[in-house]
């Protein structure tokens, strides 16, 4: 089975991240420059109020026997030091039930998946 994970993390951290999963072996990789907010709400500085913050989100498609693996060089690259902190991001995992190949016109489904995401 394949999974798609997306992690939404701080801009400044893009970079590392990238590179850890490059340096891991996971070099396909979307990157969307996004906005929003999580729980904190956005930032107030003085009398304004920012109800979205920059942010990036990346987009990989992996067989589910990497996902723990690729879910830990994610959080150690994105987390703020020590114990992290509000606003280091999410990552969301779910299921790829099928692959179509724009070039070919092909379908991938199933087992197939592994051979589309290589």
């Amino acid at each position: 089975m394949m999974l798609m994970i997306r992690s939404i993390i701080r801009p400044e951290k893009a970079d590392a991240v990238m590179a850890a999963l490059m340096d891991a072996g996971f070099p396909a990789v979307t990157k969307y420059a996004v906005a929003g907010r999580g729980k904190q709400r956005g930032i107030k500085i003085g009398d304004i109020t920012y109800d979205e913050l920059p942010k990036v989100m990346l987009m990989s498609v992996v067989d589910a026997a990497d996902k723990d693996f690729i879910i830990d060089t994610i959080m150690d690259a994105a987390r703020s030091p020590g114990k992290g902190a509000f606003g280091d991001g999410k990552i969301f995992v779910t299921e790829v039930e099928e692959v179509y190949t724009i070039s070919s016109g092909k379908k991938e489904a199933g087992e197939n998946l592994e051979e589309a995401a290589a």
